[in-house]
């Protein structure tokens, strides 16, 4: 029987140490894996110990990068709630995903020069313009990115995203799921809990 963490057939066969290394990436819990421990056996480990925001962060390092963006995409209409248009980093972004290239990423990049200061969701055009560790598209693509810079802007976008219900341990479990769902070749479209999407669209 397939148990939650198998099968991430979307994910690198690599330790999850390594995959959180070239990201910049470090757990906050002490765990007594291997270092060649999957990242199916560490999510294991992180889960027994209730370490949610751990298990968000390797996620966010193991899935490829159309599949975090999207992953963050998802995260990004929770926050935003039911609206009549997108904001156009989120918008972007998800044509992105939808179709990589580098007229559909370097959108993004200015969709970010563009949004508001407060639009949150500069963080899924921020997983695209750096989603292959380089600057971006065209002249940029010769300056490496910070390392990791798309993995933590998924991140920050799913930990944002833990905020919108009152049971911060339902809603994380719902974030991890539907990263576990991509990560199996799923589409993600996970529902938050019932109460969750009720305050979230309350006046």
């Amino acid at each position: 029987m397939t148990q939650r963490f198998d099968d991430l057939r979307k994910v690198p066969d690599q330790p999850a140490v390594r995959l959180l290394a070239l990201a910049n990436a470090k757990l906050m819990a002490t765990l007594g894996t291997p270092a060649s421990a999957s990242v199916s056996e560490v999510m294991t480990a992180l889960d027994a110990q209730g370490a949610y925001v751990d298990m968000l962060r390797l996620m966010s390092v193991a899935l490829p990068p159309r599949e975090r963006t999207w992953w963050a995409c998802l995260a990004a209409r929770d926050l935003i709630g039911p609206v009549d248009k997108l904001p156009r980093p989120l918008e972007l972004s998800e044509d992105w995903v939808r179709k990589p290239s580098d007229a559909t990423r370097a959108a993004a990049r200015d969709a970010i020069d563009l949004a508001d200061m407060d639009d949150d969701t500069v963080l899924c055009a921020t997983s695209v313009i750096f989603c292959d560790d380089t600057l971006g598209p065209g002249d940029l693509a010769q300056y490496a990115a910070p390392p990791g810079a798309a993995s933590a802007a998924v991140f920050a976008m799913n930990v944002t995203a833990l905020d919108l219900g009152d049971d911060v341990a339902q809603t994380a479990a719902v974030l991890i799921d539907r990263a576990l769902d991509i990560a199996r070749g799923g589409n993600g479209q996970l529902p938050l809990p019932v109460a969750t999407q009720a305050e979230e669209t309350a006046p």
